[in-house]
């Protein structure tokens, strides 16, 4: 590789132009930190295409110029090689010019390059026409020695001169190979290499070809199987239509008309019995009417009679109760005389008031206790007459309103019937909110019954959207209620929904979004779980319709019960009324005794013919009551008699009109089911209509049902199948197993090919690990030799290398170091310094640049003596001029001085002063020896 002699900056970073000397081989770039030496380097590797230091690029050193236009020229050595080859031919002169012109394009800065011969000016390169991009420049580097491997080397960062000995042995192992390794030796193995894999391609894409290939031959016989199998399928269903069902349909139609004929014989018998049986009874209800009329007549006489005997009573009756008024007034008359007549007048007066406000209560009481009585004893009498729930006013109201417009309707609870009473109250909890809801029987009515609706204000469901109720599933709600019409869609799929559980317990094996509901009416759904309550009225089924009327039946007791109690109460208040006001009377209680006791001995002697003449009234009315009950008794005998037989009556004229109606269409289908027979028949070869024959074949398919079956099924298969009908199939198969067997063929050439090429692979292999042996040996023989001038003991084995791609994969360079006798280190162990660490990787950077073909060579170091202590700084010193490259190392000012002792030129940067635009050009300091 060259050597760099010369480099010239301008406008790069705040330095204006210098031109400082690089002839030399250790030169050291000191100055304070900041200063500019990484600059410098940086610099150098924008030079060379390299990458700058850290997260540096060019950009940032040409915009703090604040210039249009940047200069970086070095002059390098072109001196030829041991091979008689200059670096940069075709240029022949011993000095080469390299230069990158930076300049500002479109808001952003663009690089070029160019080498010329012999040593150029920037003034001379600014006519020059030979620029080159990036790409082609580092094409032109690398031919000259500055590979990538190289270049990669040369990027190390500030302070990492040690990373060369971090690197992985296979890591390294390929480093070396890259700046060693004949270019052309791993060309032949990758060539061949490709070559394999593309082989390998093929072969897999024939493979694949071929798998394909099978599975269309493997389709296509399989199609041409289902074609097979669809003419057999084609064949049987003709040869059903064509002849199996004709000749078993004439078997079964003689059959039919052979049983028809015994059916019309029985139904002639039948309708002479019920013709029998109709005129009796018609007999019988005329003599029944006769004896109906004569009960009728005799009653009537009876109830005239009893009409006399109740007028004679009743006059008896109320005679004796007019004498024992008379009496008992004379035994309270008689009873207030005895009475002490001093009972102070005050207070008799106000237990009169109190006795008459007592007595008014209990008077507005039982009128009110008789108004409800009333009401409940109508409600009853109606809920009795008629069928169906109870109906709230509202309700009722509203429905007599559909009925004025015409809309036919029926509620929910009149065609919701539960049929297990043991679920009533879940159901009742579940239709609650719905126990008013009305269908519409006609969905055209919709409209016009909401708009009925939205004037009226009707805050209950009006549904014309119905559906037969769906088939219950198993366990559901559903499953104990029977509905008379179609309930509302939603209806019936809300209750299929709710299963039927005892507890929640039960409900635990239930899937977990399942709704369901206890017998107790704990419901669960989506939104959670809650306790419905169970309804004290029911409304829906006819356990609903006998609890309200047993609610209206107990609600009449207790008001009876009130009614009685309350009378009585009434009776007792008019009693002290009477003895209050008898009390202020009795004062007068003598005299008006002695003025009435004619009229009293009257009533005395009269009383017991009074008596004697009601008991004669009351035997006499007893005696007819029981002759009209006797009339009564006759009468209904006669009903009852007269109701059964007119079901007899009825029963037998039903008969003859059924057995009239069915008897014609059977005759008629008699009749067309012989024509059919002998059409089916006429043209049927002979041996078709054997016995034997049509017995046999009933038996093979089951009768005529069977063989229908057989051909709907046959038929069904062959529309729901996917059949090939093309006879072109077979052919198709047959080409195909024919082109299968030539790619078979075709495959295994091929594969034969690829086994060559596996062996044109093991044979480049083996060039390749023959150069690379030679490689690790001329490397290994340059670590030893530098390790030597270092004074470490450098140890590099060679690697095992086979004739096996996965072997190769995996190799590496294991390089181990001996400092002092202190035992061997390998490249990362852990165990170095940081002054061995920069002597391994120095020793392993230097040895990439000792190549017999390009020797020489340049190193960018950044601070090499950071972690060296004096005397580890000279033995790095001493190294590094016993060594033929040329290095460029960079050193603060704090350091020992004893950095500056291989130095043979010094370049000194100082930083740039507050006020100034540009910083002071490098001081230059050279050894003279």
């Amino acid at each position: 590789m060259f050597h760099i002699r010369e480099i010239e900056l301008v406008h790069w970073d705040f330095w204006r132009r210098f031109t400082v000397p690089l002839d030399a081989q250790i030169i050291t770039i000191v100055g304070p930190n900041g200063s500019g030496k990484t600059t410098l380097l940086d610099a150098l590797r924008t030079l060379f295409a390299l990458r700058c230091s850290g997260k540096r690029d060019f950009r940032r050193y040409v915009r703090r110029a604040n210039a249009g236009v940047a200069w970086i020229r070095a002059t390098v050595a072109n001196i030829p090689g041991a091979n008689g080859k200059r670096p940069f031919f075709p240029c022949l002169s011993d000095n080469v010019t390299l230069a990158c012109r930076i300049r500002r394009a479109g808001g952003d800065w663009n690089r070029e390059y160019t080498i010329e011969d012999g040593i150029v000016p920037i003034e001379g390169l600014e006519a020059s026409t030979q620029w080159a991009g990036l790409r082609d420049y580092q094409t032109r580097l690398a031919y000259a020695g500055l590979t990538p491997a190289i270049a990669r080397v040369l990027s190390l960062e500030q302070g990492d001169t040690d990373k060369l000995c971090e690197y992985s042995p296979r890591a390294l192992l390929d480093l070396v190979f890259d700046v060693f390794g004949d270019k052309e030796v791993l060309d032949n193995y990758q060539m061949a290499r490709n070559e394999q894999q593309a082989a390998l391609h093929e072969l897999e894409s024939l493979a694949l070809d071929l798998d394909r290939l099978s599975a269309q031959a493997e389709a296509r016989r399989l199609e041409a199987d289902r074609y097979l199998e669809w003419r057999d399928l084609t064949a049987e269903v003709a040869s059903l239509e064509a002849e199996v069902l004709p000749r078993l349909e004439v078997a079964e139609l003689a059959r039919e008309s052979r049983e028809a004929r015994l059916r019309l014989r029985a139904a002639r018998s039948t309708n002479t019995e019920q013709r029998a049986a109709l005129a009796l009874a018609r007999e019988r209800l005329a003599a029944l009417a006769a004896e109906r009329t004569e009960a009728r007549e005799a009653q009537i006489a009876i109830q005239s009679a009893l009409g006399a005997q109740e007028a004679q009573w009743l006059a008896a009756r109320d005679h004796l109760r007019d004498i024992e008024k008379q009496l008992s007034e004379r035994d309270a008359l008689r009873e207030r005389v005895s009475r002490e007549h001093g009972a102070d007048a005050l207070a008799s007066e106000e237990a009169a008031s109190a006795a008459f406000a007592a007595a008014d209560a209990a008077r507005l009481e039982v009128r009110s206790l008789k108004a409800r009585f009333e009401e409940v004893t109508s409600r009853l009498r109606t809920f009795r007459e008629r069928s169906g729930p109870i109906q709230e006013a509202e309700v009722h109201g509203f429905r007599a309103k559909l009925r004025e417009a015409g809309i036919e309707h029926v509620s929910l609870a009149e065609i919701t019937e539960v049929t297990d009473p043991a679920w009533q109250g879940a159901v009742e909890a579940i239709l609650r909110p719905y126990r008013s809801l009305l269908l519409l029987e006609n969905d055209s009515d919709r409209f016009a019954a909401w708009a009925l609706g939205e004037r009226e204000r009707f805050r209950h469901f009006l549904v014309a959207d119905r559906a037969p109720s769906p088939h219950p599933q198993r366990g559901s709600l559903l499953e104990v209620l029977r509905f008379a019409g179609e309930p509302p869609r939603w209806l019936g799929e809300l209750l299929n929904r709710i299963q039927r559980v005892e507890s929640a317990e039960a409900a635990r094996d239930l899937p977990r979004d399942q709704d369901w509901i206890t017998r107790d009416a704990y419901s669960r759904e989506k939104r959670g779980a809650r306790h419905l309550g169970v309804p004290r009225d029911f409304w829906f089924g006819e356990l609903a319709r006998a609890s309200q009327l047993e609610a209206l039946e107990t609600e009449l007791a207790e008001l009876d019960a009130k009614l009685r109690s309350a009378q009585a109460r009434q009776d007792e208040a008019n009693a002290a009324l009477r003895a209050s006001q008898e009390q202020l009377l009795g004062l007068q209680a003598a005299e008006l005794l002695m003025a009435r006791t004619p009229e009293f001995e009257a009533a005395a002697s009269e009383v017991a013919s009074a008596r004697a003449r009601l008991k004669e009234a009351e035997a006499a009315r007893g005696e007819v009551q029981a002759e009209l009950q006797k009339a009564r008794e006759r009468l209904d005998g006669i009903e009852i008699e007269t109701g059964r037989r007119s079901s007899e009556e009825r029963s037998a004229r039903d008969a003859l009109s059924r057995l009239s109606g069915e008897e014609r269409p059977q005759r008629l289908e008699q009749t067309a089911r012989l024509l059919r027979l002998r059409g089916k028949r006429r043209g049927m070869p002979a041996h078709w209509q054997e016995a034997d024959s049509l017995t046999a074949l009933a038996e093979q398919f089951g009768g005529l049902a069977g063989a229908r079956n057989e051909l709907a099924r046959l038929k069904r298969r062959l529309a729901d199948g996917d059949w090939a009908t093309d006879e072109q199939v077979l052919i198709v198969r047959d080409k195909l197993r024919l082109e299968l067997e030539h790619r078979q063929r075709d495959y295994g050439e091929r594969n034969a090919y690829a086994e060559r090429t596996r062996s044109m692979v093991d044979r480049a292999r083996g060039e390749y690990i023959a150069k690379l042996r030679a490689t690790v040996r001329q490397y290994g023989k340059n670590l030893r030799a530098l390790g030597e001038l270092a004074g470490i003991n450098v140890e590099c084995p060679l690697p095992p290398l086979e004739n096996e791609d996965l072997a190769l994969a995996s190799a590496g360079l294991e390089v181990q170091f001996d400092f002092d006798q202190k035992g061997k280190q390998s490249l990362n162990d852990g165990e170095a310094s940081g002054g061995q660490q920069v002597m391994k990787s120095l020793i392993l950077l230097v040895a990439l640049l000792m190549d017999e073909a390009r020797p020489g060579g340049f190193v960018f170091i950044d601070e090499p003596f950071a972690h060296l202590d004096v005397a580890n700084i000279d033995r790095v010193g001493a190294f590094l001029r016993a060594t033929r490259a040329q290095y460029l190392i960079t050193t603060p000012v704090t350091h020992n001085a004893n950095v500056f002792q291989p130095a043979q030129l010094t370049l000194v940067t100082r930083k740039k002063k507050g006020g100034e635009d540009w910083a002071p050009p490098l001081g230059v300091l050279r050894r003279e020896i």
